[in-house]
């Protein structure tokens, strides 16, 4: 039912956990009386006036894979729930690429998938393998839907555990209809059953919502695919923007979390698709009715037995109720600020900037994914945009605000003052000169793949991270695909490391090393480039200008030690950076801290850490929140929250 971090606003383009707002949507279903994923039960009633008790896992420990009874299991950034009639509730264990059953009673075993072996094997229990699920949903029968996010496709789970693939061929992208294998999806996000056997899918690559009838039979309900939008309007006619979860209520409507219009849509069946709450393209926290309200990257949706719509408001970190007549309210959580404002200093304002890079001038750029846009500080702190146009999403090619980008993510910057820019949405890398003008240095906006070509030629699946080399060569983490790519001055795309498609943590050269979500690069004076391997490894990982991979710390896992090798532990690494001395800094995400590295793989932290999230100034190691992006200038280091820039002055 709701995702972490992030698809693309928080869906793709972002691993982050969401955990608790997860669990806060369960809690309000059972408080309710209501249901998510498509159908199940309510679940156990709480106390008169609600409360809030924990039921299955340790929300206070590390993750893992382990079954047993409530804190004594642990799960591995669980995404999408959904409960049967018994009051069982199934867990998408995202990064276990699982599927876990938990009892009315807080027991949890593996229903379906092994843990930590990523694959598409249709099977019965453990013998079946899945790719990072990141939804489920139940029928009346008591089957279990799941969307195989990197699979492509959407597999069945039946009472006694046995799996097949519903629709869709594994590892295959596309857009179309037909039956069984003969239909084709593109990181389907959100998985939802009506109470007469169909199913219903939030296909986000293609920014479409997809049927499965009776055999399997695959139709566009709503929508067209390759075409973003936020148009209410009939079938094809309809326009959506990445949306997330959906679910069905007893009349057959679906609602639907249209995560990149910042709304709340609703389908009946007849396909007439209309806009309940929100506005599209106005991201904010605002209570209110229709479309004076606002949302920031809705993610999550469920409903109750009395129409009420629930969803969880990602990028404000609350949970809001939308009751009959689109009237919005907030039930639980603190919104986020964000903004989009230039100016100086604090009077600046940024929507959830991930990539950071310098130029030898010391300006800091900044790739402000939610605003779309590319940001650029000078010393002194003054902020303005670099290209695009906040809040205005697409794939544009020209100089400042007439170009556009779909979620900019990781940036780079060459000796020439040029900026490069992983265009996550888009699925291309982007090239903007000191002057502003864009272009695309490779890619096709709206084609992911695989692709070693020539500029448009080659194609990319969600790159994440670049990085440049002092010879102008570009590196790129494309996570959908699981490689690191090298594209040369002349934009000719080849894969460094890595075989597409294909998960795991094997060292070696070229094909024969494995990734699992690589998320940042970086490379160093020697050619060296550095991996924050994250997913379902968590390791930082070395290639040799020959494609030779390495393990350079950590262990597959997650963990916060300091330490040598596979003696430190990361959770969720996420930008690097390497200064002069071949020293790595590493954004670790969930364990707000900046990690150093050495060149011989000697791990400490510096700067956060300790379990410590908001932002403390002051004497190091001081706190910074959860951090993605890092780049160096000097012994400055500056590094990106979800709201703003973090400096850190004189960098032990």
């Amino acid at each position: 039912m709701i995702e972490q971090r992030p698809t693309l606003p928080g869906v793709l383009a972002r691993p982050r956990a969401l955990r608790a707002l997860a669990g806060a949507l369960v809690i309000a279903l059972a408080a309710c009386g209501g249901k998510g994923g498509g159908g199940g039960s309510p679940g156990p009633t709480p106390p008169a006036g609600g409360s809030l008790e924990p039921f299955a896992g340790d929300a206070l420990g590390g993750g893992g894979n382990g079954n047993g009874t409530g804190a004594a299991a642990s799960f591995y950034f669980p995404r999408g729930v959904a409960t049967d009639a018994a009051g069982n509730v199934y867990v998408a264990d995202t990064q276990s690429s699982t599927i876990r059953k938990v009892t009315p009673a807080g027991v949890v075993t593996t229903f379906a998938g092994r843990a930590g072996a990523p694959g598409a094997a249709d099977g019965i229990g453990t013998a079946a393998t899945f790719d990072t699920p990141q939804d489920v949903a139940t029928d009346v029968g008591g089957n279990v839907y799941v969307a195989d996010y990197y699979n492509n496709d959407i597999r069945k789970i039946a009472p006694d555990g046995t799996v097949t693939t519903l629709a869709g061929t594994p590892k295959v992208s596309g857009s179309a209809d037909g039956t069984g294998a003969g239909a084709a999806f593109a990181h389907p996000v959100g998985v939802a059953a009506d109470g007469v056997g169909n199913v219903y899918v939030a296909d986000t690559g293609n920014h479409t919502i997809r049927k499965i009838g009776p055999g399997g039979v695959v139709t566009t309900l709503a929508g067209t695919a390759g075409a973003p939008g936020s148009a209410d309007a009939t079938g094809p006619a309809a326009r959506f923007s990445y949306p997330a979860k959906l679910v069905a209520d007893g009349g057959g409507n679906l609602y639907v979390a249209d995560s990149g219009n910042q709304t709340l849509r609703m389908i009946t069946p007849a396909g007439v698709v209309t806009t309940l709450a929100g506005a599209a393209g106005a991201r904010g926290s605002a209570d209110g009715t229709g479309a004076a309200a606002r949302f920031f990257n809705p993610s999550g949706v469920a409903v109750d037995g009395g129409g009420n719509v629930y969803v969880g408001d990602t990028g404000n970190h609350t949970l809001r109720k939308v009751a009959h007549g689109g009237v919005v309210t907030t039930l639980a959580g603190s919104a986020a600020v964000a903004g989009s404002a230039d100016g100086t200093g604090a009077a600046a304002g940024f929507s959830t900037p991930e990539g950071v890079a310098t130029d030898a001038a010391g300006n800091v750029y900044v790739g402000d994914m939610d605003n779309g846009t590319v940001r650029k500080i000078t010393p002194a702190g003054e902020v303005t945009t670099l290209a695009g146009t906040p809040g205005v999403i697409g794939h544009a090619d020209g100089a400042g605000p007439a170009a556009s980008f779909t979620y900019p993510s990781g940036l780079a910057v060459d000796g020439a003052g040029n900026v490069y820019v992983a265009d996550v949405g888009n699925h291309t890398i982007r090239k903007i000169t000191a002057a502003g003008v864009v272009t695309t240095f490779a890619g096709t906006a709206g084609v992911p793949g695989h692709a070693d070509a020539t500029g448009a030629l080659a194609s990319f699946d969600l790159p994440q991270g670049v990085a440049t080399d002092p010879t102008g060569n570009v590196y790129v983490a494309d996570r959908g695909n699981r490689v690191i790519r090298k594209i040369t001055p002349a934009g000719v795309v080849t894969t460094l490391a890595g075989t597409a498609g294909v998960a795991g943590h094997a060292d070696g050269e070229g094909p024969l090393a494995s990734f699992w979500e690589p998320l940042g690069v970086a490379a160093d004076a020697s050619g060296n480039v550095y991996v924050a391997d994250a997913g379902g490894n968590n390791i930082i990982r070395k290639i040799t200008p020959a494609g030779v991979v390495t393990t350079l710390a950590g262990r597959v896992g997650w963990g916060s030690a300091d330490g040598a090798g596979a003696a430190a532990s990361f959770n969720t690494p996420w930008g690097l950076a390497v200064d002069g001395a071949g020293n790595v800094y590493v954004g670790d995400y969930d364990n707000a801290a900046i990690r150093k590295v050495t060149p011989d793989g000697v791990v400490t932290t510096p700067v956060g850490g300790g379990g410590r999230r908001g932002f403390v100034p002051g004497p190091l190691p001081a706190a910074l929140g959860q951090a993605s992006g890092v780049a160096l200038s000097g012994r400055t280091l500056y590094a990106t929250n979800m709201n703003g820039i973090v400096r850190v002055v004189d960098l032990p």
